[in-house]
């Protein structure tokens, strides 16, 4: 992998994780905004757990990997594409639920919307890392 694939593979990493994080930002404020109203299950993201499977499947060839000899088999290990992994919201029907069947907590949200704000804040600062990387070789 040459310089110019990991820079453009991680800057593309970046730029995919800080979509996700301004999906879950607005995810985030549609749960605060209905945190009082009856029967309302709260939404979350799922993204950088499927990220990370999907990268880690680049590395996990099996040693002995079965050979198809009909489209109809089944493969024993399939490399997956990190750039088809797509945030993913999900209902929350886990958690315990109120009185009212909403299972919205104000300050849970709060803490994640913090937590979402310093994540974007990291990916930012890595991005502009990148970016000043090469214009350092550039000069």
């Amino acid at each position: 992998m040459g310089i110019e694939n990991n820079f453009s593979r991680t800057i593309d990493l970046v730029h995919r994780a800080m979509d996700a994080s301004l999906i879950r930002r607005e995810v985030i404020a549609n749960n605060l905004a209905n945190a009082t109203v009856p029967g309302f299950k709260r939404t979350d993201i799922t993204f950088e757990s499927e990220l990370k499977r999907a990268l880690d499947s680049e590395k996990q060839r099996p040693r002995l990997e079965l050979t198809q000899t009909d489209p109809r088999h089944i493969s024993n290990w399939q490399k997956r594409d990190y750039r088809e992994v797509q945030p993913r919201r999900v209902l929350d029907y886990v958690s315990a639920s109120k009185n009212n069947g909403n299972n919205v907590d104000s300050e849970q949200e709060i803490m994640r919307a913090v937590e979402n704000q310093l994540l974007y804040g990291l990916l930012a600062q890595g991005g502009t890392f990148e970016f000043s990387q090469v214009n350092m070789v550039l000069r």
